[in-house]
């Protein structure tokens, strides 16, 4: 992103920022909001929340008053008026942060599949970029979302400050540079408990401020592995074994950790190209890369980046919502995406009982108490007829039973015949 900041600044001074609409307010709307309010050159034009208070809080906590800055409008025609008298808009109407014209961009940030689908489509339509700040959705039909996009002349992207673009920024780096990359991954920090629901981690939500679904999804993994499989899509990398290792180390140990087993230097893989994640390294992301050239393996280790052959790159930080903007602004000035599924759907996130499921129960969806996703290669979920955790909603009935610990296949459920999502998916099976 070198040099956006001058670019922004002189947006500010044209006074013609980058207006944009952003579909839920919660944590990460929230914290979208008040950057964008830092910004020159861009402006959270529009906020769509369902629950209108928390739409109103996002504002009012970025220093906004209701009435003088900002007011609520129920439809487009409404929301256009407003913002050309220059005010900020609040709705529970999604359709004006995609479809008002002065609006340049989207943001969905809603991390539910449903909704994700529905904002993107709209913002598509309405030849509007679309930023997804909603890996949930991108896993599951990103591939058919991109081709739309492209095909309307708009960039359809994944956010920066996720940890799935943090890690492109590394893998576009050392790619660009000719290095043979060999891993691409995130940490995590916090063991994995396949069992917590959210009374079990209600607590710790309300501590930091959060939603006890979202604390459930880091904790039962498959927050991470929704990450990971936007990490192969995005690269064509795959997962060495289903679920990935999840070893434990830190970062001086990721060079000989994540080697080959048959090389002898207490590796874990199989294989390379692959996608993993490691406990002890979190908050950040990491590549793993190597040279067959004789001098540029001594100046790696003249600056001291290991010994070889395989050497660490690693981001130590990513600022979730709060780095967006600048996914925004290369959507908006370059026509660019920070990331996007370029390989296809090389790999999913399927579904994994949580517990016991009967036939005739109703499944919730990520980070609550009846599933949890797992990053399996796109070739294997086919082959196992896998559900994409992603398709899966409060709609969704069990047909079979399914026991703890078990894949959920298309055939053990019901999917809800009225969502936007399975339609997408089959639509995008059947074209790609």
């Amino acid at each position: 992103m070198l040099g956006m900041n001058y670019r922004l600044m002189e947006l500010e001074k044209s006074g013609e920022p980058i207006l944009t609409g952003i579909v839920g307010a919660g944590q990460m709307g929230r914290g979208l909001v008040a950057q964008m309010m830092s910004l020159k050159g861009m402006r959270p034009a529009v906020v769509s929340d369902v629950v209108i208070g928390s739409a109103k809080n996002a504002y009012d906590r970025a220093g906004l008053t209701d009435g003088k800055d900002y007011d609520f409008a129920a439809t487009v025609e409404e929301g256009n008026r407003l913002l050309k008298e220059g005010k900020f808009v609040v709705t529970e109407n999604s359709e004006l942060a995609t479809k008002c014209e002065a609006i340049r961009c989207v943001v969905d940030a809603t991390g539910i599949p449903e909704a994700g689908a529905k904002a993107a489509i709209d913002a598509i339509n309405s030849k509007k970029h679309i930023v997804m700040l909603n890996v949930e959705t991108d896993v599951c039909i990103g591939h058919i979302l991109y081709r739309l996009a492209t095909n309307a002349g708009v960039v359809y992207t994944g956010s920066a400050g996720d940890e799935p673009g943090a890690v492109i920024e590394l893998f576009d780096f050392a790619d660009a540079l000719g290095f043979d990359v060999r891993v691409i991954g995130k940490g995590k920090n916090n063991a994995v408990d396949y069992d917590c629901t959210p009374l079990s981690v209600a607590e710790e939500a309300r501590s930091k401020g959060a939603s006890a679904k979202m604390i459930c999804s880091f904790k039962d993994g498959s927050k991470t592995m929704v990450e990971m499989t936007a990490m192969a899509n995005a690269t064509g990398f795959l997962p060495d074994i289903m679920g990935a290792h999840g070893a434990s180390g830190s970062v001086a140990d990721l060079p000989d950790l994540l080697s080959l087993k048959s090389e002898g230097r207490g590796g874990i893989l199989n294989s390379y190209r692959t996608v993993e994640y490691v406990n002890g390294v979190a908050p950040g992301v990491f590549l793993i890369f190597a040279s067959d050239q004789p001098d540029i393996n001594h100046e790696l280790q003249y600056v001291r980046l290991g010994s070889g052959p395989n050497y660490a790159l690693y981001r130590p930080y990513h600022l979730t919502s709060l780095e967006t903007p600048l996914s925004v602004a290369r959507a908006c000035l370059d026509g660019m995406p920070t990331i996007v599924p370029r390989a296809g759907l090389v790999a999913e996130t399927g579904t994994i009982a949580k517990r016991d499921l009967k036939a005739g129960e109703r499944l919730d969806g990520i980070g609550g108490f009846t599933i949890r996703g797992t990053f399996i290669s796109a070739g294997e979920a086919k082959e196992k007829n896998v559900l994409p955790m992603g398709l899966v909603d409060e709609n969704t009935v069990m047909k079979n039973d399914v026991k703890r610990g078990a894949l959920i296949t298309y055939a053990d459920v019901e999917l809800d015949r009225n969502a936007m999502m399975p339609h997408l998916r089959k639509l995008q099976d059947t074209l790609f």
